[in-house]
């Protein structure tokens, strides 16, 4: 199991992935799920993303959010399965093992 950034089999532009996050009101994004796992394909898997917003972030955001993973996407260079809320029984292990891949400041 990958616990570090520097380790995940995926490489992106830092300052771009800052860039959206700011733009979004994100203050921290965690990817979890089969990136920090062996059996990661990178040809096929996609990467599971977690977003923290600031509360007033979400004011007026509407159907913008569903366009959030596409965005991420490109970014990460391979499809983006984006949520902000988790099922209350899996969050304490979901952010237990995610690694945060930006945090804001």
């Amino acid at each position: 199991m990958v616990t570090d950034v520097t380790k995940l089999p995926i490489r992106f532009d830092g300052d771009r992935l800052a860039a959206f996050c700011r733009e979004r009101g994100i203050v921290r994004l965690s990817v979890f799920g089969s990136v920090l796992r062996e059996d990661f394909d990178p040809a096929r898997s996609d990467i599971d993303v977690l977003a923290d917003f600031k509360p007033e972030a979400s004011r007026g955001i509407g159907f913008r959010f569903f366009g959030y993973g596409d965005e991420l996407a490109g970014i990460l260079g391979r499809k983006v399965d984006f949520c902000s809320r988790l099922d209350p029984r899996l969050e304490p292990i979901v952010r237990r093992e995610a690694v945060t891949i930006y945090e804001d400041s």
